[in-house]
């Protein structure tokens, strides 16, 4: 389902739905980060989505990643909390969802890279390399954050 982000946007419509969600900045051995290109709007984002009834936090964010990339992780810290009520997702079927979402540090542990159906390409980069990508700016912020080294709180 094709989704419109907007942030801090005096024209988004309004929010009808909460939705707890996680995502993780994976970074292997490396210091690649794991970035998958999203089919809904095809920008580059982390892996991730909503909690599932009976999860914790940290297994959605391993449960997404696996789904989202075919690589499995361990979770290994927290990047931030992301809940700014400016920040809403727009989805065709009318549902326009405020932003409540944990981003997690993880560590991948196995698996294969490959694409679902909720992403059309899954590729590791450089910090450097995902200056020049294409994405939202909540999830640049994550990458920001995940560079300065420090938990932040929005």
């Amino acid at each position: 389902m094709p989704r419109r982000d907007y942030e801090d946007d005096p024209g988004a419509p309004e929010a009808n739905s909460l939705v707890p969600a996680a995502s993780v900045v994976v970074v292997g051995d490396d210091g690649k980060v794991l970035l998958q290109r999203r089919t809904d709007n095809g920008m580059w984002a982390l892996p991730g989505g909503k909690m599932e009834l009976g999860e914790s936090l940290a297994g959605c964010g391993i449960r997404e990643t696996l789904e989202e990339t075919g690589i499995r992780i361990e979770i290994t810290g927290i990047v931030g909390t992301c809940t700014n009520p400016g920040h809403v997702f727009a989805y065709d079927d009318g549902e326009v969802r405020q932003e409540f979402s944990i981003c997690l540090l993880g560590r991948p542990v196995g698996g294969t890279i490959a694409v679902s159906d909720e992403s059309t390409e899954v590729a590791w980069f450089t910090p450097e390399e995902t200056d020049g990508l294409p994405m939202v700016d909540s999830i640049r912020k994550r990458l920001t954050d995940w560079r300065a080294g420090s938990p932040v709180v929005r």
